[in-house]
């Protein structure tokens, strides 16, 4: 058994709400996005994690801090945690990358690996950078250990893909939605790197997390 780590996509911001892409854009919680938040925090009043990690963006960082703050420990910020930059995207919906630039939009939208927006971060350096960070904190946390990590979501698709043997390029397509505020439940084994995926994309009041000695 190794390590669980809890990926978290950060709560609702308004260029969510509106399916605007936000990557390195650096947008704030909405009021639903604050709610998501607080039930998180509820969450880890009983998680019993020994590590709290978020990207570096706000709507990470103020997603993570309650839940960081309810369970004690101090909340850690690693920009390996950051979402993949959009390029010419950022701001806009795919709808209106459309109007502006058809070529690019259907590329991404055929092969987002092979076809990146303009002037993104290639998807395998996201995938990459983000994997290397969760190897360090499960490392860290060792067997057994319990870490919440707030971040993004087409980050945490890149990542279940790589770890689980699944196409990069099919990453939209294997893992169409990620919920803002959703528990996704990793058993992270190193060595030999074996990830095994225990919780898909689940509310805070769903996921009840046994207690340490039950999970032993």
């Amino acid at each position: 058994m190794g390590a669980r780590l809890f990926f978290v996509r950060h709560g609702q911001t308004i260029w969510h709400l509106g399916k605007r892409y936000a990557g390195s854009s650096d947008v704030d919680l909405d009021a639903e996005g604050l709610r998501q938040a607080r039930a998180l925090a509820d969450w880890a009043t009983g998680a019993e994690l020994d590590l709290v990690a978020a990207s570096p963006l706000h709507r990470a960082v103020d997603t993570a801090e309650p839940a960081a703050t309810a369970a004690g420990v101090p909340l850690r910020l690693d920009d390996r945690l950051r979402e993949q930059d959009f390029g010419v995207a950022e701001g806009l919906t795919l709808e209106e990358l459309r109007d502006r630039d058809p070529a690019a939009a259907a590329g991404f939208a055929e092969d987002p690996v092979r076809h990146p927006f303009p002037g993104a971060e290639p998807p395998q350096a996201a995938a990459r950078r983000a994997v290397a960070g969760l190897d360090d904190l499960a490392r860290e946390a060792g067997t057994g250990g319990r870490v919440l990590v707030v971040a993004h979501g087409t980050l945490l698709r890149l990542v279940l893909c790589t770890v689980l043997g699944i196409e990069l390029r099919d990453y939209r397509r294997r893992f169409p939605v990620v919920g803002n505020g959703a528990i996704t439940e990793l058993e992270w084994n190193l060595p030999p790197g074996l990830v095994a995926l225990r919780r898909l994309n689940a509310p805070p009041a769903q996921a009840v997390v046994s207690a340490r000695s039950q999970s032993r």
